[in-house]
């Protein structure tokens, strides 16, 4: 009887040592209260630093704080260390984070390593502590804050505009992130800011002046990071020819990126056999460079209408560049270089598949107190876009982006409470297999049913 009983507790003990130590759950919630989600738990398994959660809450605190704090705990291998204290009970402990602590107001403290460095407190009287809340918070302690500059003056596409065609959500993914955002309207400054992390140029509809150009180059020179994203050209039908100043619209700005090895290509780049909707000049792909920091892990991202991109021939030794996306055949895609809407692939002038329309540029410091130069160009901004930002993996890839601009080693946060990850449509390549799929069940359960009618005849 005593041998069953010890086996018994050690039994018990060794379940709940794996239930704890394993990475396996199964949440029966309907609101999955007891899961993080993918992108949380792998930046809890990221930290490279102790963070301290001290939650104050009067009285018997609710099972799900006490949970979620569990979770975190055990994401984080045990970096994350929780506590929950009660400020009338332990008003002399609670007296050591300064201010007055009241009975009716619920708060956690978030403080880096192990409590001694930067501080950022949470309110959650009147809702509840989501995870959300928490990890921003941890974000806001743990890493240094970077500044993206996002130029303006030339019907750029703009980071407060929350219609379909801004970047409002965009610059909201970023400051969850611990990276703000501002606009630098560089024709009135004359300079970019010492601050400034990484120089975004968002689509600018109308060309650069002469002198921007030269203040942006210098930029770069000095180890600067900038992204571009390029805007499409602008298209006609035959009978409708272009303007002159509808063929300089939306600009390539070559004047910068030549000097940096690559050239923009005035051309729409076509997929017919993987697009999404009923449009070949929305190229959807999953062909990356197999680099971890920005394609590890990435679906399909799609685009609207970009343009190729190529290498320039002697461009300086010391600059390293490679193609991030390509489009995703070979054979059914090129860059369209007929501007009236004519898809055929012209050997002579258009450029083969698999297309790039995205290159990353990396020019490595040449003396110790200097920094590397970091480029990423990108011929569509419409992807980033408040229309198009959560569809695919079209966030994941913008964000990856950004933290390997501004020189960050961490993992991205993207809360899927914010971004939604259901298809804007099926791409062409989807509908596919999705067809053959239903035409196999569609065979299979007509062989099904002549079998059992054989048998029956016989």
């Amino acid at each position: 009887m005593a041998s069953a009983a010890a086996a018994s507790v050690i039994l018990l003990i060794m379940v709940n040592f794996l239930a704890y130590s394993l990475p396996w759950r199964w949440d029966l919630t309907k609101a999955k209260q007891h899961t993080l989600s993918k992108s949380a738990g792998e930046l809890l398994g990221g930290l490279k630093q102790d963070v301290q959660l001290t939650a104050f809450y009067a009285g018997v605190p609710p099972k799900y704080l006490s949970d979620l704090f569990q979770e975190f705990k055990r994401n984080s291998k045990g970096r994350i260390k929780p506590e929950i204290i009660d400020p009338i009970v332990q008003i002399g402990y609670a007296a050591q984070f300064g201010g007055v602590i009241s009975a009716n107001e619920n708060k956690v403290i978030v403080r880096s390593q192990g409590g001694q460095g930067a501080r950022r407190d949470v309110d959650f009287t009147n809702k509840i502590l989501s995870e959300e809340l928490l990890i921003n918070a941890i974000i806001s302690v743990t890493r240094k804050e970077r500044t993206v500059c996002f130029l303006t003056g030339h019907s750029e596409y703009d980071m407060l505009d929350k219609k379909t065609s801004g970047l409002s959500q965009l610059a909201g993914l970023l400051s969850d992130n611990n990276i703000m955002s501002k606009k630098l309207m560089l024709g009135v400054k004359g300079e970019i800011p010492a601050d400034c992390n990484v120089l975004v140029i968002a689509g600018p509809h109308v060309p650069l002046t002469v002198k921007e150009d030269g203040l942006i180059g210098e930029y770069l020179k000095k180890g600067g990071d900038a992204l571009f994203l390029i805007e499409n050209v602008i298209v006609t039908t035959p009978d409708k020819p272009l303007t002159w100043q509808e063929k300089q619209g939306n600009p390539s700005l070559n004047g910068i990126l030549n000097d940096w090895g690559i050239k923009i290509g005035d051309d729409i780049v076509v997929d017919l056999s993987n697009h999404v909707g009923s449009d070949a000049g929305s190229p959807a792909t999953k062909n990356y460079i197999p680099h971890p920091s920005l394609a590890e892990g990435l679906d399909y991202t799609f685009y609207i209408r970009p343009r190729s991109i190529s290498e320039l021939e002697g461009r300086r030794t010391s600059l390293k560049l490679a193609p991030i996306v390509f489009t995703a055949s070979k054979e059914a895609s090129w860059g369209e270089t007929d501007r009236t809407l004519q898809i055929k692939f012209d050997s002579d002038a258009d450029v083969p598949g698999p297309v790039p329309i995205a290159y990353v540029v990396f020019e490595p410091k040449e003396k110790e107190e200097s920094s590397d130069t970091r480029i990423i160009v990108f011929t569509d901004a419409d992807f980033l876009t408040n229309a198009f930002i959560g569809q695919y993996s079209n966030a994941k890839l913008g964000l990856n982006v950004f933290n390997w601009l501004s020189e960050a080693d961490y993992r991205v946060f993207m809360s899927e409470k914010e971004i939604s990850v259901t298809r804007l449509d099926l791409t062409s390549k989807q509908k596919r297999m999705v067809a053959v799929v239903l035409l196999l069940i569609i065979f299979l359960i007509i062989a099904s049913g002549i079998a059992v009618w054989v048998r029956q005849i016989e």
